[in-house]
């Protein structure tokens, strides 16, 4: 099983969403979104992004 994004919504109103890995633990969580399609974008851009994102070690 893949992981999976698990969109929620805020007290406030807010939508956010997290990136689910397969054994349940969170391994990125998203800003917080005004509406639920902007969310919905933000996971479409994850998607499209994530598989060629390289790691920018600043720590060094």
């Amino acid at each position: 099983m893949a992981g999976k994004f698990v969109m929620k919504k805020t007290g406030n109103g807010k939508f956010h969403f997290n990136l689910v890995a397969t054994n349940g633990q969170v391994i990125a969580t998203s800003e917080k979104y005004e509406t639920k399609k902007s969310a919905l974008n933000g996971i479409e851009s994850v998607r499209k992004n994530a598989p060629e994102a390289g790691i920018d070690d600043q720590t060094a």
